[in-house]
């Protein structure tokens, strides 16, 4: 830590946390858990919620701390629209910038750029009003299949498929939170979540459900959620999720910090399924899981974000 701590000029770090997205109380959490980390050490913090109202914008104009830590998921803080507005007003900040954080958040182009590079990923069918379903559940083989919004985060609006006569619903609830929608393939396997900090993959974890997939509820609200650490590989195996994970993460042009999930499917073959760039902070959260098995306590961690954001920006 004593490279932040300077008694001449601290550090002064502003969490922007909050949002107006349907990620907003997961993103309360994260923010008040780095907080709270960075009141332990002797970094000046302050918590700026990024609400409806806009009366955090006058914060960011005065802009009077070196670096913004962000803490915010899903649209408008994980989709490069919050990176802008910091590149426009010149403040540092901390993880992937406007492409990365833009590409990654949208689902859909993520698998086009992995398709292109030849990382494997389930197949799928964009769908609107118009697409006949029943040509998508033959063109994907049907049972099951999973729909999903192309722009949400934390599993929301997302269906698991088991009948062609439940797809209809489960596109209109997916468009009920987004105007683009697509149909992936089920993957039957085992899912992992590989964490990604400073060029580095940290450990990874295994995830065990009783939910039909790991949802939002599975991954914010209940206890019975298991996670796996050690993630139950060999050590050959976790290498290679690893490296996959890091051309995943690299290949959309994300920095820094963020989580790849994916799963085997039951030929053990590797399904990318996407790419996080502010990742959940809370006491259910994954990366600080799995950087606390690489060492890192939680304090530590969030440090190690804000070095890196030092590094590029030089403040």
């Amino acid at each position: 830590m004593s490279e932040f701590l300077n008694p001449e000029s601290p550090l002064r770090v502003a969490v922007l946390y909050g949002g107006t997205s349907a990620e907003r109380d997961v993103s309360l959490k994260s923010g008040q858990a780095v907080i709270a980390a960075l009141k332990t050490t002797e970094i000046d913090v302050i918590g700026i919620d990024i609400n409806n109202t806009g009366d955090w914008l006058p914060l960011l104009q005065q802009a009077d701390f070196d670096v913004a830590f962000l803490a915010l998921h899903g649209r408008g803080g994980e989709d490069g629209t919050i990176q802008g507005l910091l590149e426009c007003l010149e403040i540092p900040y901390t993880g992937s910038g406007v492409l990365g954080s833009a590409l990654a958040m949208d689902k859909l182009k993520t698998k086009q750029v992995w398709q292109t590079l030849g990382l494997p990923t389930p197949g799928y069918c964009w769908v609107d009003a118009s697409t006949d379903l029943e040509a998508v559940w033959r063109k994907l083989d049907g049972i099951p299949l999973m729909v999903k919004p192309v722009h949400e985060g934390s599993s929301i609006g997302m269906s698991k498929v088991d009948r062609l006569d439940q797809l209809q619903d489960a596109v209109a609830k997916a468009a009920d939170l987004d105007s683009c929608v697509f149909v992936e393939q089920w993957v039957t396997g085992k899912e992992f979540t590989v964490s990604i900090l400073n060029g580095e993959a940290l450990p990874v974890i295994g995830l065990e459900t009783n939910h039909q997939f790991y949802d939002y509820e599975a991954k914010y609200l209940v206890n019975d959620t298991r996670y796996l650490l050690p993630c139950g590989l060999s050590l050959e195996e976790e290498r290679q999720l690893q490296a996959l994970s890091l051309r995943a993460f690299n290949a959309v042009g994300c920095q820094d910090w963020g989580r790849v999930d994916l799963m085997l499917n039951e030929k053990g073959e590797p399904q990318l399924l996407e790419v996080n760039t502010l990742p959940g902070m809370t006491d259910h959260s994954l990366v600080p899981m799995a950087a606390q098995a690489k060492g890192y306590s939680f304090p530590e961690l969030v440090l190690a974000i804000i070095q890196a954001a030092k590094q590029r920006y030089g403040f």
